[in-house]
């Protein structure tokens, strides 16, 4: 036999197990693992002594900015794609909020054939939901292969080209308001008869413009003030009525980026009721809280906002008991000038897609979580839940080859000037890490070694 890629002496990671043995690849599939070795002849070898080799990691939330009007001058899918291979992900999902944004199946078409030449990594597309506007193209869009459907609760829409309002008021022309519950309830339905998943951004935003009408009376615009203007119950309110929406339409809900305490009680009650609810924390939840904003800066702001130290530790707590099955960047870059104002003008979100990996890793080598963790909730977990898995999320023979490698004994520190997305802001610039990826390889071929991209773009659109 002649093979395309053989890893040997790794030491191989799941979820449940980790034992020395070697990967052999044929096709961009995984041939055969094997504790004694195979005849035969290898095309690459990869030497991964002493290193841990896990099934390919994944971020299930990135917004790479890219379309024929998209911002591409914050990022794009080329960058943000080689960003993730450089961070150790093998597998990326955007999200729907381009432009055009991803509401029917001609756009959805449209994205896939721009993606796919700039891809790096493979990819998935989420479709996004519009209630009334485009309830009826659900279902096209499911057969069509959206990962899931994404629904930017409590945001206008500007009936133009479809995008979402950030900060609406009642008085813009050509804006159609924040969508009223009856119309949310209708679309759960349609989503569950699809059988996909349904992720929210869960924030009260009617709740938030009158709590930021107070503060910004007060003249406060510190951090705190930040907080009190979208505080924990914003969130708490909007997980509720979704998931008493979800348990009566039988949709698979996934709370996305959820960063408040109140939120994994609610999720984890309704898991313990039996409902298919799920929950996704950042990074950047996991690592930074309000104490940081004196060193950090308006680079942490995002939304929801990064909260209290109480916040954090219960986010540690529900990745441990599972009631959070999931880590994602929810990477959203802005320009170093637009994230260089007052907080409360400057955009929400960083750039974080290549951080992900190596900050996780970092609390692998801290002892907060385990290898097989890791691989569970940046590659198991997300694979299984939306549809991929063994195909995706899996060290089994048979399924893709997409592998990350990854190093506990490398120290390094993250420098914002070598991270590969356009956007170069980041709140962990200067941060001194212990263990890092060294590979990731895409379907056999090894985009990222130590570092370096040296592949091109050859990363697949792939479906449920």
């Amino acid at each position: 036999m002649k093979w395309d890629h053989v890893i040997k002496n790794g030491i191989i990671v799941d979820g449940q197990k980790s034992y020395q043995a070697d990967i052999y690849i044929k096709n961009e599939k995984i041939y055969a693992i094997s504790q004694s070795e195979l005849a035969g002849e290898a095309v690459q070898v990869t030497d991964a002594a002493g290193q841990y080799v896990l099934p390919g990691l994944i971020d299930s939330h990135v917004h790479s900015r890219d379309g024929e009007n998209g911002a591409t001058y914050k990022e794009d899918f080329y960058h943000s794609s080689m960003a993730a291979a450089a961070g150790g992900l093998t597998t990326i999902f955007e999200m729907p909020n381009s432009n055009p944004a991803i509401f029917n199946v001609e756009m959805f078409n449209k994205q896939v054939k721009n993606l796919t030449p700039k891809a790096h990594v493979d990819f998935a597309l989420w479709g996004l939901c519009l209630g009334n506007l485009n309830i009826s193209q659900l279902k096209e869009l499911s057969e069509a292969g959206v990962i899931g459907f994404k629904f930017f609760w409590g945001y206008a829409i500007d009936c133009n080209n479809y995008q979402l309002i950030y900060n609406y008021s009642p008085e813009m022309e050509n804006a159609i308001p924040p969508l009223g519950d009856g119309e949310i309830y209708r679309m759960f339905e349609e989503i569950g008869k699809t059988g996909k998943v349904l992720g929210i951004h869960a924030e009260n935003f009617d709740l938030i413009q009158t709590l930021t009408a107070q503060v910004e009376k007060s003249g406060d615009k510190s951090y705190e003030a930040l907080l009190k203007a979208r505080p924990n119950v914003a969130e708490e309110t909007i997980i509720q009525t979704a998931i008493s929406f979800a348990k009566r339409t039988a949709v698979r809900l996934h709370i996305l980026h959820v960063a408040a305490r109140e939120g994994v009680d609610l999720i984890h009650r309704a898991q313990e009721e039996g409902y298919r609810i799920s929950g996704e924390t950042c990074s950047h939840y996991l690592v930074l809280c309000d104490e940081d904003f004196k060193r950090v800066g308006s680079a942490m702001k995002v939304y929801p906002p990064i909260r209290h130290k109480e916040d954090q530790d219960m986010l540690w707590r529900g990745l441990k008991n599972g009631t959070l099955s999931i880590i994602s960047s929810d990477h959203a870059p802005h320009t170093e000038e637009e994230k260089q104002g007052d907080l409360w003008s400057t955009p929400a979100g960083m750039s974080c897609i290549e951080t992900l990996v190596p900050l996780m890793i970092n609390e692998v080598s801290k002892g907060r979580i385990t290898i097989n963790e890791l691989a569970t909730v940046l590659s198991e977990n997300p694979a299984k839940l939306f549809g991929i898995y063994p195909e995706k999320g899996s060290l089994q023979e048979g399924t893709d080859a997409d592998i990350t490698i990854i190093d506990l004994t490398q120290r390094h520190t993250i420098k914002k000037e070598n991270l590969h997305s356009k956007s170069k802001v980041t709140p962990f610039d200067g941060y001194e890490l212990m263990g890092a990826p060294v590979a990731t390889i895409v379907r056999g071929e090894t985009v990222m070694s130590k570092g370096q991209i040296i592949a091109g773009p050859a990363g697949k659109f792939i479906k449920p």
